[in-house]
């Protein structure tokens, strides 16, 4: 155990308790986009007629101001609770009697935490806290930290509503948080209409606006209309190719990129992948995996489409463009069965804040579909990502390439993902990631193509199935049980296995994994269940699966149907070099001696009729069994 390392003050460090207030507007990019100049107008008129007057009654002081968000300091935390509950009970008196689509709001949060001073700005977990508060508040909504409601509880006549603990992104301890109560909220339909005069009622607009200017710089959240987008042509149950779950189905199709930079895509495909990540944890819901959805990547494709083709009822899409460090990202989900829009946000700010917003948008999402959203569920969401931006975007590289199922790009998998670990040498799911690759490449005899012998392949991926155990994630779990097979060692490959879907119960490859050990431990039969599982959840589902299904028929010594099915795998991928083996042996077995040859001379030229009785020791103990 490490020795704690004793506190010694910087006499160039400044540090004091601060109130701190961080407010975000919901809409800005929205308001700019449809009219940029009178959108700034009103903001600097409402700033100065509205917010700064509040600030000093309040005694608060403005840290500073980003483009549509401030950063407040207050000495005192009722005074930032208070300014707070006044700015949104403002806000809501001059909603009253506006249409919705001109009516402004935004999100703020409060918390009481140490600060560090440097000239006239502060940093540290203080502002931090505050920063996610006000991301998680709802438009319109105040919500504080534990520390400050400790404070203001007796000395506010507000209602609080204490709405759980949440684990913060980059936060150590989970944090308390409470909803600022009814009388708090600027929610138009509470405030009673006060007819004004033309002329004062456009005064208090413009003034309202304002807010615009100093909300929520800090977290960079924001809402894209009330979420009714443009209709879209309905899917129909009777269309779907395959039935609808039992609970809320989602795919998530590929962001596009619509940067200058082309070189994006593989950002844009990493927000994909990390919200199909995310969403997949939510053990309500049915999440397509990504190898089905990615099909539909740079084509014109229907929402209906998509929803019949894969099986579901929603489906989420979205946009990204990224300058520089700057990001915006788009993302709405469509009910195919209505054409109606569920929910829709927007993002724009700093790449360094996209994990939050993914945080975010997996909470709206889940809220909006009307599922619970566990403790542990954000845990493992929250472990499974690395603090260092660079480590991610070179990880999500490797992840696209390794999914591609070839050699070349495989390799170049592996590249990228040591990498990754390289600049967060605690990625533990980029170790698990190249475990996979490294089994990927023993399998497909990939291994003199990329210049180097099987031996190093094995014990690499060993090593590194190793490395991901010290992080664990879901899939380091699935890596575990995939070396368990490998070795033979059934009930620990079960174990992990099932330690894997727990975590991830959408992952097709946890699974699979519990579907080889199933079979190696003497039940086939149940293995089938869980690789059905595994081809719904994965409906474009790559050859490793039917090389489980057809093993598990083997075993269960239905020579026929695993033939077949062997076959069909074949017919689907001429290159899943992974199944001529097995489907070499199964056809020597039902007699069809040359066929069977054939298809040896495929998986290895040269090798004699001997070798359909003498399988390679680079398969698994499943194939060995089999043949």
């Amino acid at each position: 155990m490490m020795r704690p390392v004793p506190y010694v003050r910087s006499p160039s460090m400044e540090r004091r308790l601060a109130a701190i207030l961080a407010a975000d507007v919901v809409g800005y990019s929205r308001l700019m986009e449809a009219d940029e100049a009178d959108t700034l107008a009103r903001l600097k008129s409402t700033r100065e007629n509205l917010i700064d007057p509040k600030i000093t009654a309040h005694r608060g002081r403005i840290v500073k101001l980003m483009g549509d968000g401030a950063l407040i300091e207050f000495s005192s935390v009722v005074d930032a609770v208070g300014c707070a509950v006044e700015i949104q009970r403002t806000m809501a008196e001059c909603n009253a009697e506006l249409p919705k689509e001109k009516q402004l709001e935004f999100r703020v949060g409060v918390n009481l935490g140490d600060v560090i001073v440097e000239g006239q700005d502060i940093y540290g977990d203080g502002v931090n806290v505050a920063a996610r508060l006000e991301g998680l508040a709802e438009p319109g909504g105040v919500l504080i930290s534990g520390t400050a409601f400790d404070q203001v509880e007796r000395k506010l006549d507000f209602e609080f509503e204490f709405v759980g603990e949440q684990t913060l992104k980059n936060i150590e301890k989970p944090v308390r948080l409470y909803r600022v109560g009814p009388q708090a909220r600027a929610a138009a339909e509470t405030v009673p209409a006060k007819r004004k005069s033309h002329i004062e009622w456009r005064r208090l607009t413009v003034a309202a606006t304002a807010l615009i200017l100093i909300a929520g710089g800090v977290a960079l959240w924001k809402v894209v209309g009330d979420g009714s987008g443009p209709p879209v042509e309905v899917a129909s149950r009777e269309r779907m190719a395959l039935p609808l779950p039992d609970k809320p189905s989602v795919a998530v199709l590929p962001f596009t990129n619509i940067s200058s930079d082309a070189g994006q895509e593989h950002f844009a495909d990493g927000m994909t992948d990390d919200l199909i990540t995310d969403l997949s944890k939510v053990s309500g819901l049915f999440v397509i995996a990504r190898n089905s959805t990615f099909v539909y990547r740079g084509k014109p494709v229907k929402i209906s489409q998509v929803a019949e083709e894969l099986g579901v009822r929603y489906v989420l899409e979205g946009s990204v463009r990224r300058a520089g460090e700057q990001v915006r990202v788009n993302a709405q989900l469509i009910d195919a069965l209505t054409g109606g829009h569920v929910w829709a946000d927007r993002f724009d700010g700093n790449v360094a804040d996209i994990f939050a917003v993914q945080d975010v948008f997996v909470a709206k999402i889940v809220e909006a579909l009307k599922v619970n959203l566990t403790t542990t569920t954000k845990t493992e969401i929250a472990r499974a990502k690395p603090d260092n931006i660079a480590a991610k975007e070179a990880f999500d590289e490797g992840w696209s390439l390794y999914l591609r199922y070839n050699a070349k790009d495989t390799a170049a998998a592996i590249t990228s993902l040591k990498k990754a670990t390289e600049l967060d040498p605690e990625y533990g799911r980029a170790y698990a990631a190249l475990a996979l690759a490294y089994f990927r490449v023993v399998e497909s005899l990939w291994g003199k193509e990329l210049g180097r012998d099987e031996p190093y392949f094995w014990w690499g991926a060993y090593d590194y199935v190793e490395l991901a155990k010290k992080y664990p994630t879901s899939l380091s779990y699935t890596v575990e049980a995939l070396r368990d097979v490998y070795q033979g060692l059934a009930e620990d490959a079960r174990r992990n296995a099932g330690r894997a879907i727990a975590l991830d119960p959408n992952d097709p490859e946890a699974h699979i994994a519990t579907a080889w050990a199933l079979t190696i431990s003497g039940e086939p039969a149940e293995a089938l269940n869980f690789v059905a599982t595994a081809m719904r959840l994965n409906p474009n589902y790559p050859s490793h699966y039917v090389l489980a299904r057809g093993l598990a028929l083997f075993a269960m010594g239905d020579l026929k149907q695993a033939a077949e099915v062997f076959g069909e795998g074949v017919r689907r991928n001429p290159d899943a070099t992974a199944l001529f083996l097995p489907l070499s042996s199964v056809l020597a077995q039902l007699g069809r001696r040359e066929e069977a040859r054939q298809m040896l001379l495929k998986f290895r030229p040269g090798v004699g009729q001997k070798g359909l009785e003498k399988p390679s020791r680079h398969l698994t103990p499943l194939v060995q069994m089999g043949l």
